[in-house]
């Protein structure tokens, strides 16, 4: 109890709102910077976080739109929205930027500042256009001649417009290029774990075959676990997923799938 009386807790509307000694609030609140992220976004700038267009909704709007709204109202506040520029399910990747949605989160008359893997784009007070060539420099180039053509089909830019060089090699294979030249500038947790040096293995071993089992990659994966290594090398591996001395077919097959897992990372 006495510790308690240490923490000053206040209601999530304290918090989410300038409304309630709103002057002491801004003078707190200079220079604020509120991120959020997001699962898309238009090229003219309306965030996605709630819901799918098709009515399933995937999380509440928090504060979100709250923390945004601020962004805009403090002085010298901004609002930053940060998104993976794509993404993949069931074997088909697809842009995380569109020219359009059939739902927001966010309107595009509160956009200002974007980050993606690619890059950040500084939307507010910016033309339609240069907001759409903006996004265009920080999303996938696997998709932006498409995003470029729709746009110019909706008149919002120019028959002429053409991406700038810098932009147009936006890839994951760039991405990786420079992780592996500046690695120590990408530790895997830049904040430290406490996981094991064998348990960071295992992470990165599940997450490649959580990637794996979709049918566009079953070739793939079978050749790997017929050409897994022996568990040699891997007993610490094994024995923190108790696979060890499997027992039966069934953790066998485990076994060899993880051990395909391991090699391949």
């Amino acid at each position: 109890l006495e510790q308690r009386s240490r923490f000053a807790m206040t209601g999530i509307g304290f918090i989410n709102e300038l409304y309630g000694d709103e002057p002491l609030k801004r003078r707190q609140r200079r220079d604020a910077r509120f991120l959020n992220t997001v699962f898309g976004m238009t090229l003219l700038g309306a965030g996605v976080a709630d819901q799918l267009e098709d009515g399933r909704v995937l999380s509440g709007v928090g504060g979100q739109y709250n923390f945004v709204a601020q962004g805009h109202a403090l002085h010298g506040g901004r609002s930053i929205l940060l998104l993976r520029s794509w993404r993949e399910a069931a074997g088909e990747v697809t842009s995380n930027l569109f020219w359009n949605y059939g739902h927001c989160t966010i309107p595009r008359h509160l956009r200002d500042i974007v980050v993606t893997e690619y890059g950040i784009a500084d939307l507010r007070g910016q033309t339609d256009s240069e907001v759409i060539a903006r996004l265009l420099a920080v999303s996938d180039s696997r998709f932006q001649q498409a995003l470029i053509e729709q746009a110019r089909q909706a008149g919002k830019l120019a028959k002429d417009f053409v991406l700038d060089a810098r932009f147009a090699d936006n890839t994951p294979a760039r991405l990786e290029a420079l992780k592996a030249r500046h690695a120590q500038l990408f530790p895997e947790y830049p904040l430290g774990t406490d996981f094991t040096s064998e348990e960071q293995h295992l992470l990165r071993a599940l997450n490649w075959l959580k990637g794996k089992f979709k049918l566009s990659e079953a070739l793939e994966l079978g050749k790997a676990t017929l050409e897994a290594p022996g568990p040699q090398g891997y007993e610490a591996h094994l024995a923190r997923m108790q696979l060890e001395q499997p027992q039966g077919l069934k953790e066998e097959l485990y076994q060899r799938l993880l051990l395909a897992g391991l090699a391949a990372t």
